[in-house]
């Protein structure tokens, strides 16, 4: 078998392995949205990351979510170790994306970020509809960190949690009936734009080609950020084009620094866990 053109290792922030029926979707999606060439490998965080298989029982909580976001660079730093040509980070509220971008080469992208700003592209509002509530301050805050602000409509909580869309692989017509009453309030608040989170629900309605609600689009976000990887790395071969490094929230940190702090608080061994 030939060789990858571009590998992209895509980071859950799911333990896989305890959701099988959605990551056999996700594999199926990354295999229909990525080009001939290349190779998308799914990772997600380590066995017992969580108590249960919700992760929105921990990242609710901000000191949580912050604790949780240690493996999105360490991962990360695995990846450009194992040759990975890009690194995306796979999950709406983008954990760790700055720090993760300060000490990798290879480029980072992110699922919100990618999804706010292409949603900009298709319409002049975005509406993000998702089932941890909790995480609305947070998402917020990444809009306006993003310059996004003006181009909010709103941030809604969808009216189900992940356990329903978990269960709906099975049986999805249900769930996608509730996303389209949800979608058309968020219509109604005045988004012209829809973007699904979190990449669970994105997946289940990628998988029944949901892509507009009445005449609004609904952002196949795990599609975006797989070929806003593939344009970035393409981009550094052919242009040279790379993340600056000035300024506080870009400069990269003395590699051999990094190493020695991951060791100090334990961090080291976060970046080994194997692909689902």
């Amino acid at each position: 078998m030939a060789s990858p053109e571009i590998r992209i290792w895509h980071q859950s922030f799911t333990v896989l392995e305890n959701l099988p029926d959605y990551a056999a979707s996700l594999r199926a999606h990354m295999a229909k949205v990525s080009r001939r060439g290349t190779e998308v490998v799914l990772h997600g965080m380590h066995p017992g990351t969580y108590a249960s298989e919700y992760p929105g029982n921990d990242i609710r909580y901000g000191y949580l979510y912050f604790l949780h976001a240690n493996q999105f660079v360490t991962n990360g730093l695995a990846a450009q170790q194992q040759g990975y040509d890009a690194y995306a980070i796979s999950t709406l509220p983008d954990p760790a994306l700055r720090e993760t971008r300060s000490v990798l080469d290879i480029p980072v992208v992110a699922y919100g970020e990618t999804a706010m700003h292409l949603a900009c592209l298709l319409g002049q509002r975005f509406g993000i509809l998702v089932f941890i509530e909790e995480l609305i301050p947070l998402l917020e805050e990444n809009v306006r960190r993003y310059g996004l602000a003006s181009r909010l409509a709103a941030i809604r909580h969808v009216g189900f949690r992940f356990q329903d869309v978990g269960a709906a692989f099975k049986q999805p017509a249900p769930i996608v009936e509730r996303f389209r009453d949800a979608a058309r309030r968020m219509i109604a608040e005045g988004a012209d734009v829809l973007i699904p989170g979190e990449a669970v629900l994105c997946v289940l309605l990628a998988s029944q080609g949901v892509s507009r609600v009445d005449d609004v689009p609904v952002l196949d976000a795990l599609a975006a950020t797989v070929k806003m990887a593939e344009a970035m790395v393409d981009l550094r071969r052919i242009a040279g084009i790379e993340v600056s490094r000035r300024g506080y929230f870009t400069a990269a940190p003395p590699r051999g620094r990094v190493s020695e702090l991951l060791r100090f608080y334990g961090l080291d061994q976060l970046g080994s866990h194997k692909r689902a």
